[in-house]
């Protein structure tokens, strides 16, 4: 009797897709990753759905200030969801327009101190002696201060402004992915695969951007996620202290702020709802941060 052989249908699994099935197996993480998702798509297309655009003087009545969610604008035209401001910005569209900005400082500020730590923290690992001793001092006089002491002295010195923000907050996070970079590539740099590498007579940049690098991304990437909450915790502080980003360009931050004197006569709206967007944006990136950390660890996995 002959036997037919059935053509296979499974599919390979790559790390990739192993990746992604160990990540979404958590429905915390599935949610949080929606969230973000959905937050992330609200600040790309902010001017196509704001109803108001909060940066154009023109469009703004004073007659419309302070009005509680539900009202309708002095002419009739509009109805304000969640209110406005003293300035008489639709609040709906302030918060979509903040949330861009907090999230474009957040992001840029992470991934250029990401660049900036992992090469200086991969350059004194690998190279020792010297290079070392000084990047890691540098990186450890830092880390002694607190964060936002350092911030407000360097935008206190510059002043305000979108680039000068993401400035100061490069300066703040970079020694924190150096020493984790550092630490990963002393670990990396004993084992037997960069000892091939070295006897086989390949440059020192090959070595660390193509065989040492790929080995120590998993516990920045982790960091950076981490960090990027913290970016725009900390751009929220200092816009809230009015150090941040000018009122022509308000954050999450500064739209908390201009409301925080109402909050004792009911007017509410004008804090509590940028607040929520603030706490909904960080608490969805450390729900994916926390996660992403027990996928790229097997070791904390839950068995």
């Amino acid at each position: 009797m002959l036997s037919t052989s059935q053509p296979s249908t499974h599919i390979a699994e790559t790390p990739l897709r192993r990746f992604l099935r160990d990540f979404f197996a958590s429905r915390i993480a599935t949610l949080g990753s929606l969230v973000l998702l959905l937050l992330v798509l609200v600040a790309l297309f902010a001017p196509l759905i704001s109803p108001q655009n909060p940066y154009d003087l023109a469009a703004l009545d004073v007659m419309d200030s302070r009005l509680e969610p539900g009202k309708v604008s002095a002419d009739g035209l509009h109805t304000f969801l969640l209110g406005t401001d003293e300035q008489g910005r639709d609040m709906l569209s302030a918060i979509f327009y903040g949330l861009r900005i907090s999230l474009v400082v957040g992001f840029s500020s992470t991934v250029i101190a990401l660049f900036i730590g992992l090469g200086l923290g991969l350059l004194a690992g690998y190279r020792g002696g010297r290079s070392e001793a000084l990047i890691m001092r540098i990186a450890d006089i830092q880390l002694s201060f607190p964060a936002i002491l350092i911030a407000l002295i360097l935008l206190a010195l510059t002043g305000q402004g979108v680039g000068k923000i993401i400035l100061a907050l490069v300066l703040v996070q970079w020694a924190y992915y150096a020493r984790t970079a550092r630490s990963a590539a002393l670990v990396e740099r004993r084992k037997e695969y960069i000892e091939a590498a070295v006897g086989l007579g390949l440059s020192p940049a090959r070595i660390i951007w193509r065989h040492l690098l790929p080995n120590c991304l998993p516990p920045l990437i982790v960091i950076a996620a981490l960090q990027v909450a913290s970016a725009i915790s900390l751009e929220a502080t200092l816009s809230f202290l009015g150090l941040g980003l000018p009122v022509t360009e308000p954050s999450l931050g500064l739209l908390i702020a201009n409301g925080f004197q109402y909050l004792l006569s009911g007017k509410y709206w004008i804090s509590f709802f940028p607040g929520l967007a603030l706490l909904l944006t960080v608490v969805s990136i450390n729900l994916v941060a926390d996660h992403l950390r027990d996928v790229l660890n097997p070791r904390l996995q839950t068995q």
